[in-house]
């Protein structure tokens, strides 16, 4: 069929891969496409999916844009509710779970941040051998009993390290299912893209688990000191052959990462030069793996330790070389101190920041207004990460309604996100092959949509917080759309079963949840403010209502004695009853467009 003008790419793609699939027929008014004459469009709010936009700069400063917002960092003061707290769970977690949504109903905003930022749950239990060693191995880990951790123990078996690659997938599914009431385990997804370490490059699942753990301790702890100690991270050395470096032949990859990617970024405030790559690349020579005890080791006899000489950019500074044991810590913090002197540090992780929180476009406002009084929070604070979160988290632009419903659902907020807002059980932690199972199916579903996790496509991140002009419209294509909606098509369906447990959304467990499940006006609201972030018309809602939950009837009645009669007698035929019909309403507003927002 031809596409009428004025469509914008996720019109057209919700338009041609779900209208088949919709309960009646879709129109252009549930499209909400440009130049449909509505107030409140889903689509081209913030006109985030136009299909063409001028080019910017990574770093983007661009003109303010009348959609844009003037708001800046001053501590928000408006209505603290539900809608608030949904907007700040849905950007700090995976998903809003209704327990957490009434748990911080009884906090005030201020609150709410801070208990957020303050994991108190211990760290998850290691990732366990749950797979079968090939008997055909040349260095099988038979010493490791199955249902036991594998991490302390050495092995250079390539195909052991494989399977423990994707134990360890499995497991970091598990944990982002399982995470305590806080933003840590999204916040070690972030840290995670921005260091861009690839599992299969690295190739150790060991060393990709060290280097997890130290991003695990570092989340919301200090963000220098986590450079630090990546830059000796083993994994890290692997990946961007900092192990190869020496003062023979000085390798600059991991030097001109830590520049570019990791630190003072390309933007516009950043002007170090090619000669100060190569000199930071001798500062760092002489660091090594230990392959039998997998640590860090500096070899003085590998370093340069000649005095390094640095750009204006830098203020002319130079790095004394060396010649002892205790050169590569030294020199290293004269290095770091160096680099996190020039203020385009905190400017450059605060856009980061930014773009993973609360949007991806970057304009002269944003810029005034909150990344540079954030970056002087981060820097006035040490490079200490949990007050610039805080002072964001509890900011006018962050509740600013220009600000909600508008990023694109990463896959693991798709799929993790629907998991815990749907409230699907799990069996105890104790089974472990059980739950490693479902987790690698989730995991492989979260793949196939784009996000393969803790193995980005290069050391630059996933490209949907870099790549201009897209970002996150990277994550919808006409592939990765249809499996986010055949994805839960299947759990509404039948879910997945794995020795004998099945995990599905169960509707009616979470109808429960819900304050006022018998009225069919009362339930579609509430499942809405918590499903989507942008609300559906009142005629919509009303076609909805009467053609699911009143199954073509005209009173609500239809709905409220059909739930009644179930509570009151919960048998088979009852249940199918209000199953049938809850399952056909949320499965709809799954596959609706709106579902795609955060």
């Amino acid at each position: 069929m031809g596409k009428p003008p004025g469509y914008c790419l996720f019109a057209l793609l919700y338009y041609e891969t779900l209208k088949p699939f919709c309960i009646f027929p879709i129109t252009r008014s549930h499209l909400c496409l440009p130049g449909d004459g509505q107030t409140t469009k889903l689509m081209d709010r913030r006109e985030f999916l136009k299909t063409r936009r001028k080019k910017a700069a990574p770093a983007a400063i661009d003109s303010p844009r009348p959609f844009r917002t003037q708001s800046g960092v001053n501590t928000y003061t408006g209505p603290w509710t539900e809608q608030e707290i949904i907007h700040l769970l849905k950007r700090t977690m995976f998903g809003a779970k209704k327990a957490d949504i009434n748990y911080f109903k009884t906090k005030t905003m201020a609150q709410a941040v801070d208990e957020l930022l303050t994991p108190t749950a211990a760290p998850p239990a290691a990732p366990v051998k749950e797979y079968i060693t090939s008997p055909n191995a040349a260095n099988p880990d038979t010493n490791i009993v199955q249902g036991t951790t594998w991490v302390n123990d050495i092995n250079s078996d390539g195909t052991v390290q494989s399977q423990r690659r994707g134990s360890y997938k499995k497991w970091l599914t598990g944990t982002m299912i399982n995470q305590d009431r806080s933003i840590r385990e999204k916040l070690i997804m972030f840290w995670t893209d921005h260091f861009g370490n690839e599992t299969t490059d690295v190739g150790n699942a060991n060393w990709i688990y060290m280097q997890h753990m130290l991003i695990r301790q570092y989340a919301l702890g200090n963000f220098k000191n986590l450079v630090r100690d990546m830059t000796k991270d083993v994994a890290m050395l692997r990946y961007l052959n900092g192990y190869l470096n020496n003062k023979n032949a000085p390798d600059e990859n991991y030097a001109r990462e830590l520049l570019e990617l990791f630190t003072v970024g390309k933007g516009p405030g950043s002007q170090y030069t090619e000669a100060d790559v190569k000199e930071a690349a001798k500062v760092l020579t002489g660091w090594q793996i230990n392959g039998t005890t997998y640590t860090s080791v500096f070899n003085v006899n590998r370093h340069t330790t000649t005095n390094k000489t640095f750009s204006a950019f830098f203020n002319n500074t130079v790095i004394t070389g060396r010649n002892t044991a205790t050169a590569g810590d030294l020199e290293l913090a004269d290095l770091l101190n160096m680099i996190f002197a020039q203020q385009e540090v905190a400017k450059f992780l605060v856009r980061k920041m930014y773009r993973w929180f609360v949007y991806y476009a970057i304009d002269g406002a944003t810029e005034t207004n909150v990344i540079t009084p954030l970056a002087d929070i981060f820097r006035t604070n040490n490079y200490e990460i949990k007050p610039v979160l805080t002072a964001l988290f509890q900011s006018e632009h962050f509740y600013d309604m220009l600000n909600r419903g508008c990023m694109i659902k990463t896959p693991a907020d798709q799929v993790v996100g629907s998991l815990r807002e749907m409230n699907v059980v799990f069996p105890a932690l104790t089974d472990w092959d059980t739950n490693y199972g479902l987790w690698n199916t989730f995991y492989a579903w979260m793949n196939n949509m784009g996000q393969n996790l803790h193995d980005p496509p290069n050391v630059s991140g996933m490209p949907a917080y870099y790549q201009e002009p897209m970002f996150h419209e990277i994550w919808i294509n006409s592939d990765s759309l249809p499996k986010r909606n055949q994805f839960t098509d299947i759990m509404f369906a039948t879910g997945y079963v794995r020795n004998g447990q099945r995990v599905q959304f169960n509707c009616v467990e979470f109808a429960k949840t819900l304050s006022n499940p018998g009225n069919p006006n009362d339930l579609i609201d509430e499942a809405l403010r918590i499903f989507f972030r942008n609300d559906l018309g009142v005629q919509t809602k009303a076609q909805i209502k009467t053609q699911i939950l009143l199954t073509g009837q005209q009173w609500d009645y239809y709905w409220t004695n059909a739930w009644m009669a179930y509570e009151a007698s919960p048998t088979t035929a009852n249940f199918n009853t209000v199953n049938t019909r809850l399952k056909s309403l949320f499965q709809y507003f799954f596959n609706l467009s709106e579902y795609q927002l955060a």
